[in-house]
Parts: structure tokens; sequence; C-alpha cells
């Protein structure tokens, strides 16, 4: 079936590991060109790259870097000549230790590095799915945001303020073309890079959702493929839970 991303490019940050390096091969697997992202891990980068061929392209890009965005679409428009889906996926963790004793320095620069990096990124692309009058933002967020979690108070801040971006964003560009912004919301997703975490809390987990089990990268990759592509022509503006109703 044919959810028309063939020969499109899709920007895919945060994707040398974990949910990203499984949405970045489900676009590719779709026909479509993937730019991957990574801050830290080129060599994971590169074997996501690897794997998918001549219709892979590794840029380094670190969302607290203000000048990280315009020099990563710049990169993706040489390489490609367009950009037509964003999936803002990377993400700054914090120390889970009491809100109250992070310093001033360390909370403001992970609020601003996941709100402002997203913003920015969407800001870089967006004059290109205006001129093509077609394209899909797709921002990664956490049920964390509504179930909470102590220590979790500036991660789950900013994703929720993605939230509030996103739907905006539907209105400023729902008008101008078949341009949508959802956010995808994973709950506990079974990885490659997160055992230890899986081990400690993963039954709790288990135990909340209907299906009895966490469901993995590629069922999340799934998802977001399907909100970033063609097929997807008429949800918009929303935060798409995709936790196994966990």
């Amino acid at each position: 079936m044919d959810i028309g991303l063939q020969e499109r490019t899709v920007i895919v940050t945060g994707a040398s590991g974990g949910v990203g390096r499984h949405i970045a091969t489900a676009f590719a697997a779709e026909g479509a060109n993937v730019v991957l992202t990574y801050r830290s891990g080129r060599d994971e980068a590169q074997k996501v790259a690897d794997e998918i061929g001549d219709r892979a392209l590794v840029v380094r890009y670190d969302q607290a870097d203000p000048g990280a965005a315009e020099a990563l679409v710049a990169a993706a428009v040489e390489a490609t000549g367009r950009v037509d889906v964003l999936v803002n996926n990377a993400v700054a963790w914090g120390d889970m230790v009491p809100f109250d004793t992070v310093p001033d320095e360390e909370w403001t620069a992970l609020v601003r590095g996941n709100v402002e990096g997203a913003i920015r990124l969407t800001r870089a692309v967006t004059p290109l799915m205006r001129a093509a009058g077609w394209g899909r933002l797709v921002h990664l967020s956490s049920s964390l945001v509504t179930d909470g979690v102590a220590g979790g108070e500036y991660y789950t801040a900013a994703k929720a303020a993605l939230h509030g971006f996103s739907r905006s964003v539907a209105f400023s560009l729902g008008r101008d073309g078949d341009l949508l912004s959802n956010v995808a919301l994973l709950g506990l997703t079974r990885t490659a890079t997160n055992t230890h975490v899986v081990e400690q809390v993963g039954k709790i987990y288990e135990e909340r959702s209907p299906l009895g089990r966490l469901i993995d990268a590629a069922e999340v990759a799934s998802a977001v493929v399907w909100l970033g592509s063609g097929a997807n022509t008429a949800v918009n503006g929303q935060v798409i839970g995709v936790t196994g109703g966990a």
C-alpha cells in the first residue's frame, strides 16, 4: 500500500538509537529519504544509515545550539532538495532528583533545549512545507506529561509545552495546504536502550495495559510513520496516545 512517502524527505532527530532508529528505518521502508540526526552517537547513527542505504543522510544536530536547526535543514535541502516531514524526537533528560534542588542553570537549559530546539526546527522547515503545499510535523512526547513522575518536572514541562505549540501550529498551517501537526504521546516503550528501566518498572506498566504487555519501538514507529504520511489527511492538531492503552 502506497502511503505517499515515496521520494519525500524526512528529518528524524535523535535517530541514533531507541525509538528514533526504528522511526528512521520505517520511513525508509516506505521509500522516503531519511535525514538521521545525532548529538554524540555518530557511530550508532551511521549504523542505522548503513542499514537504510543510499536513502540515508547522517547529520550532527544539537537541539540546544541556536544555529543547529538552520544548518540541519540546509544539509537536508542540499542533499535532497526538499523537506517534507519532520519528526521531533531528540530529547534531553534531567536527573531524577527533587526538582527544587536542581540549579537554575541546569533546569533552565533542560527546558529551553527541549522546547526551543523543537520550535526552532519546526520554524526552519515550515517555509519549505508552505511552498510545497504539503508537510507533516510529528512531535514526540511522553505519557509522563499526564501521569506525572517525581523528578521529571522539567522534562514534562517541556513536553507539555510542545502540546500547545503543535495545536496552534496546526491552525497556523491548516489553510496553507496539506500541512498537519500532531503529537505522538508515548508510554514506556521497550527499546534496545532502555532495558534497565524496563527491568525496574516494566511489570507495573504491563499490568496497567489492556494488552498486558509493553509495546516496542517498531510498533511506535508504525504509528509515527502513519501520522507523517500521505495516508493521514484528517488527524491534525491532536495528541495521539501510542501507549498500547496503558
